[in-house]
């Protein structure tokens, strides 16, 4: 009685929640001696143990501040931080009141959701792209219209045609979100070209960008791509960062910086949600990049994982059929393979009964597709479970022949 009881009285998102078919999938990669290129997880033999454990000294300096109920825009002091840190990617030092601390990036996407979005309204989306992302804004009522990639990002393009047709239809587009920088899954990055076409098609059709950024710090090869918030001159982009990849995911502690008066109200979103992030985690975060560590510790997880990259483009090429295809990341966590004429879902579970695992494509694409194309990430696997790792999978290719 009481199951049909609650069934009965859930909300229209709580009647139409699906546990996502990456988790789903994910559990069979559980067993013993898996190696598993699929969660888009940092390296833990390369976080700053050491380094945070001298951060945490704060605790005994301002102890009974940072063990307060602290402000819901964040931590002053590591707001300022960023802003002075982040100036020269964002074009000036922004203000307190442009800036939020999160929990998380992926709260970024729910707060600004929650103030920009009603069901049904429409966000324009990369295919491929973050399934996160999309879980958080169809939790708000989002539906997703979306615009394929190439080696330089979205195809920005085709907007102007996308747009015009989704207004005749009646729809009601409310922004346009990318991962601009090494994009998961595909590890493309939007060219400088294109994010000025972005720039100018969002003002044309007077539509809010959302740049997305937690890898753009992650660059091995080549120069950084300016931000299309430094390229902003009518406050219509929303830029989000994090530490879960340049420090540690544990820490929990993103920020969002955007024109004042939404970020007032996802301010007061998020005065509904969670108060205020942990200020415990924020102080730590302040006090280990106060000291220089941050600074210190950026060269470091770049060149290890420019050598993870090097090393799994280096057992992919020697163990994969010639036929598969990929890009050499710039930078970020991800490679993104097409192995045409193979359905990635059917070579998953062969891999699995092989021992590697990865995630399949048809999760990053929110209208469908994307099935011959595999995830794998090159930052969690040590060298020597990268090299057999692309030995079983080769394997597995060739298990689906026989």
């Amino acid at each position: 009685m009481s199951a049909q009881m609650w069934e009965s009285l859930y909300s229209e998102v709580g009647r139409t929640l699906k546990p996502s078919p990456i988790r789903e999938l994910l559990k069979l990669t559980k067993k013993p001696g898996m190696i598993s290129f699929a969660g888009g997880m940092p390296d833990p033999d390369i976080f700053p143990v050491a380094e945070f454990e001298e951060a945490s000294g704060i605790l005994a300096s301002k102890g009974k501040e940072v063990l307060q109920y602290g402000a819901t825009e964040g931590y002053e002091p590591l707001k300022a931080f960023l802003a002075e840190w982040m100036a020269p990617r964002m074009g000036r030092v922004t203000a307190s009141e442009e800036m939020c601390i999160t929990t998380g990036s992926q709260q970024v996407m729910d707060l600004f959701a929650a103030v920009m979005l009603d069901p049904g309204d429409i966000v324009i989306v990369e295919a491929p792209t973050y399934p996160g992302a999309l879980h958080s804004l169809k939790n708000r009522g989002a539906r997703f219209v979306s615009v394929p990639c190439d080696a330089e990002g979205m195809q920005v393009g085709l907007l102007p045609g996308i747009i015009e047709s989704l207004r005749k239809e009646g729809k009601k587009v409310k922004f346009i979100y990318s991962i601009v920088n090494f994009q998961n899954p595909s590890g493309y990055t939007l060219s400088t070209a294109r994010r000025r076409t972005l720039l100018e098609t969002a003002r044309q059709y007077s539509l809010p960008i959302f740049e997305d950024d937690p890898y753009g710090h992650l660059r091995f090869d080549g120069e950084h791509e300016p931000t299309i918030f430094s390229m902003d001159k009518e406050d219509i982009v929303l830029y989000a960062c994090s530490f879960s990849k340049i420090l540690a995911p544990g820490t929990r502690v993103a920020w969002v910086v955007g024109p004042k008066d939404i970020i007032r109200k996802m301010v007061m979103v998020k005065q509904g949600s969670d108060l205020c992030t942990s200020v415990v985690a924020q102080a730590l975060v302040y006090e280990y990049c106060r000291l220089g560590h941050l600074d210190g510790f950026l060269p470091k997880i770049i060149s290890h994982y420019r050598h993870k990259r090097d090393g799994m483009a280096k057992a992919f090429r020697e163990c994969l059929p010639e036929k598969t295809e990929y890009a050499i990341p710039q930078g970020g966590f991800f490679f993104w393979l097409r192995l045409p004429g193979i359905d990635t879902k059917e070579l998953f579970y062969k891999a699995v009964d092989r021992g590697v695992a990865f995630v399949i494509g048809e999760s990053f694409f929110p209208g469908g597709g994307g099935n011959e194309f595999a995830r794998t990430c090159f930052t969690f696997a040590s060298e020597t479970e990268c090299e057999e790792g692309a030995k079983r999978l080769a394997l597995a290719i060739g298990d689906l022949g026989k």
